[in-house]
């Protein structure tokens, strides 16, 4: 027993420092590529892939949130006369936390899970072999142009996840529950600022880049057969949202300290 126990934590140990050491390398190779203008194109076509073909299904999450939320909170507001509060707690809620983490995590299922199985299948049916026989760096070819499609278009996905966010909750609450329109978008100007808005928006960039070297990592690892790639996509998925949830609350507790050094008062409020 206590041999199996230690194997795999042997085992464990070796993937991390091998997940490292991928990660370590498609840092190196992503930032060579931003340089090297004969890769633009394959980075076109990733954002295509990962960032036009994304935004239907992240808008639908975002609308679905807002609605959600104002449904759920004007209930306990309308007791407390406090409904026309509500704009400021949906917007809130939904630019800080909800919607980067669901847009994050739709992007994790959606653009994970096809990564994985693209380089999964590229793997098994050894293309990533000749590609390295030919002299090309796999990582720098097939990697690197995902890793900076992901970084620079999550954040942008989550601008319209938060978008829509906003307008769902404002036609629940308007529309629906008949709060004034004036006072709603009063009070949401004055309890969200810019600094909330920039934060969810600034997750993006580390959603994005755990979830492209997440997917690409298990896509370049996975075991042999049919069977193989779909145990690497469930087990990319899987880590990437852990990730993601492990990510939002590093970096709330980052992004809270920045904002009490820099806004000591601002935050007692």
């Amino acid at each position: 027993m206590i041999g199996v126990v230690g194997a795999k934590a042997i085992g464990g140990v070796n993937n991390m420092g091998r997940f490292a050491r991928f990660v370590w390398q498609s840092m190196i190779a992503s930032l060579r590529t931003c340089f090297s203008p004969p890769t633009y194109p394959l980075i076109w076509a990733q954002m295509n892939i990962i960032g036009v073909h994304s935004v239907p299904v992240v808008m639908v999450t975002g609308a679905f949130v807002g609605m959600t939320l104002a449904v759920q909170l004007y209930g306990q507001l309308a007791a407390m006369g406090l409904e026309e509060h509500m704009g400021n707690l949906i917007n809130i809620a939904v630019v800080k936390e909800l919607g980067p983490v669901l847009a994050a995590v739709m992007l994790a299922g959606r653009v994970g899970g096809a990564l994985t199985a693209e380089l999964g299948t590229m793997n098994v049916t050894e293309q990533i072999d000749a590609i390295r026989s030919m002299g090309t760096n796999p990582i720098r070819y097939l990697v690197a142009p995902r890793i900076l499609a992901c970084l620079l278009l999550t954040p942008v996905l989550i601008i319209y996840a938060d978008l829509m966010g906003i307008i769902g909750g404002y036609f629940i609450s308007v529309v629906q529950y008949g709060i004034n329109s004036r006072a709603y978008w009063s009070f949401s100007a004055y309890g969200v600022e810019l600094w909330d808005v920039s934060v969810g928006v600034a997750k993006g960039f580390f959603f994005g880049v755990a979830i492209a070297a997440i997917s690409c990592y298990k896509g370049f690892t996975c075991k042999e057969g049919a069977q193989g790639v779909g145990q690497a996509c469930t087990e990319a998925f899987v880590a990437s949202f852990v990730s993601i949830l492990a990510l939002n609350f590093a970096l709330a507790v980052v992004f809270k300290a920045i904002y009490s050094t820099f806004w000591p008062l601002k935050s007692l409020v």
